[in-house]
């Protein structure tokens, strides 16, 4: 069995991605690595090659600013990278560059991977997620955070993903899979106000146009407007040991001012008291293991 993990990049050091974490999070699970690289603006090329293996392959593209409807360009270019994986890799990994994999997972992985290789109607592998947000001490707990997504497909090229590769579809049909006990960490929502104030002006850019954006930006972000949080007391995975001790900035999650309406405000406490979420969207179907 042969794996390959991929992924897209851009102004890596610009957005302060930690997308060398992000590799380095699944290479051990990986036969191979495809990192598609967007033009940037910085030296994100020389950052992903300062990576030590040789399991990385580089290539190149150039995004097409001018698709500015659903994030479109995030799917075109995922797709241009996962059709760089050869036929003869059975699963694709994919990791977007501010997401990681802690090293407790990959036995869990590994094992569903071995399982479902030759049965045809699993398509892909649904893992959880926990979304850290103002610093790496929490993360959000509202319905505004997605609980699941694909992150892990069979080889095959009929699979593309999605409006904003947040999941993928099978022949425009939701995928079939298996949900494994694994999470995702996503950390796209950490990161200094002045840098996250940047990156939430221009990553806008790919879904909206510029009265839009205009209207939306700030100097600095308002980490505070938020509904809900939860103190993170676990650990994260060992690659981000060395940028959580770098962090340079601080965050209260005990004071948020942002409210919930009363609707979301009864839904997320049916959550919170039975641990299923009503109405929530799925844009998969899950089979039974």
């Amino acid at each position: 069995m042969n794996v390959c993990g991929f992924t897209i990049i851009r102004n890596a050091i610009k957005y302060d991605y930690p997308a060398v974490e992000a590799i380095q999070s699944v290479l051990p699970l990986c036969d191979k690595f495809i990192v598609l690289i967007g033009n940037s603006d910085d030296e994100t090329e020389e950052l992903i090659r300062s990576i030590d293996s040789d399991k990385i392959e580089i290539h190149h593209s150039t995004w097409d600013d001018t698709l500015r409807e659903g994030g479109r360009v995030l799917a075109v270019e995922t797709n241009k990278a996962f059709n760089l994986i050869d036929e003869s890799f059975h699963w694709a990994i994919y990791i977007q560059s501010d997401e990681a994999i802690h090293e407790r997972y990959y036995e869990t992985i590994s094992n569903a991977l071995v399982k479902y290789q030759s049965n045809d109607k699993v398509e892909g592998l649904l893992l959880k997620y926990l979304h850290f947000y103002g610093s790496y001490d929490y993360v959000g707990t509202s319905r505004k955070w997605y609980r699941n997504e694909i992150r892990i497909i069979k080889n095959n090229k009929r699979i593309t993903s999605f409006r904003d590769a947040q999941g993928f579809r099978f022949d425009e049909r939701k995928l079939n899979v298996v949900a494994i006990d694994a999470f995702v960490y996503h950390y796209g929502w950490v990161k200094d106000p002045l840098v996250q104030a940047r990156k939430h002006k221009d990553f806008n850019k790919l879904w909206h146009d510029d009265a839009y954006v205009a209207s939306i930006a700030k100097e600095v972000y308002n980490y505070s407007e938020i509904d809900a949080l939860a103190i993170f007391k676990e650990s994260h995975p060992a690659v981000m040991d060395g940028r959580i001790k770098r962090k340079n900035w601080d965050f209260d999650g005990s004071k948020i001012t942002q409210r919930s309406s009363l609707k979301d405000k009864f839904l997320y406490w049916v959550e919170s008291l039975t641990g299923k979420r009503l109405f929530e969207y799925r844009n998969y179907i899950i089979l039974k293991p």
